[in-house]
């Protein structure tokens, strides 16, 4: 059956020439893949959109990622400035809070002064004992423990920061202001000043004045002994003169007797 329909349809003709004789291309052969053909200029173009919108989004990409460190340094300055504000504001809390308790117990130290005062004179005069010894002293034992510290010692120098000079002398004994006399102790807790020790100054004595040769310069007369002085003195400059007037008229009236007697 076969036979026949090739007898029937007559010869096949297969052209294996490599190039077409009327396109002048050259001919492909089934079994093989047609090869890459150039790139057009559409497909050129499309290529160059292709790598200019891949640039484009690289530069954005680049751009955002700067955004998002810039927002991210911001964020950090913040919280480094949050921080250190914290650590201020509780380094304020608590120097106020010591403050504040300074200050409480300042207050009521200063209202038991008067009683630590009865307490040292009783002691100077004998009169502290029995019961009274032990309470007084628990109570100085108390205030010494929460700062109170009592000062004031005879013969030390004056300072006018915790001292108040009630009295004041000169001593040859002295050669800065000094204080003599203790009258009533100062109290002071830490470096705060609960009340200034009181006591009686000496100041060494100043030497006397003395003129250039070495002697004591001479003081000056009194004011009184002055005017009279002065008044003696008009006095006797007075009486000369009246004299003088009187001899003149006395010889000029002997002179006009004469004339009248010739």
């Amino acid at each position: 059956m076969t036979e026949r329909s090739e007898e029937h349809q007559g010869p096949v003709i297969r052209d294996k020439r490599r190039i077409d004789p009327e396109t002048g291309e050259v001919r492909v052969p089934p079994t093989q893949t047609p090869a890459a053909t150039p790139p057009t200029s559409a497909s050129s173009e499309a290529g160059t959109v292709q790598a200019g919108e891949v640039e484009g989004g690289v530069e954005e990409d680049d751009g955002e990622m700067a955004r998002l460190k810039a927002k991210l340094d911001e964020r950090t300055q913040d919280l480094q400035r949050l921080q250190a504000e914290y650590a201020n504001y509780r380094k304020r809390v608590e120097r106020d809070r010591v403050a504040v308790r300074e200050q409480a117990l300042a207050n009521v130290l200063v209202e038991l002064l008067p009683v630590l005062d009865d307490i040292g004179r009783a002691r100077d005069h004998d009169e502290l004992t029995g019961g009274f010894k032990s309470v007084g002293e628990a109570l100085e034992a108390k205030v010494a423990k929460l700062g109170l510290e009592r000062y004031g010692e005879k013969g030390e120098p004056f300072d006018p920061t915790v001292h108040e000079a009630l009295l004041h002398s000169y001593s040859p004994k002295v050669t800065e202001p000094t204080s003599v006399e203790i009258l009533q102790p100062g109290y002071r807790v830490g470096e705060r000043v609960l009340r200034p020790a009181r006591v009686a100054v000496a100041e060494p004595e100043e030497p006397p004045a003395q003129d250039d040769q070495g002697g004591e310069q001479p003081q000056d007369a009194p004011a009184e002994y002055s005017a009279q002085d002065a008044t003696s003195a008009d006095r006797s400059e007075g009486a000369e003169g009246s004299g003088e007037s009187d001899g003149s008229d006395a010889s000029g009236g002997s002179r006009e007797e004469d004339e009248e007697r010739d």
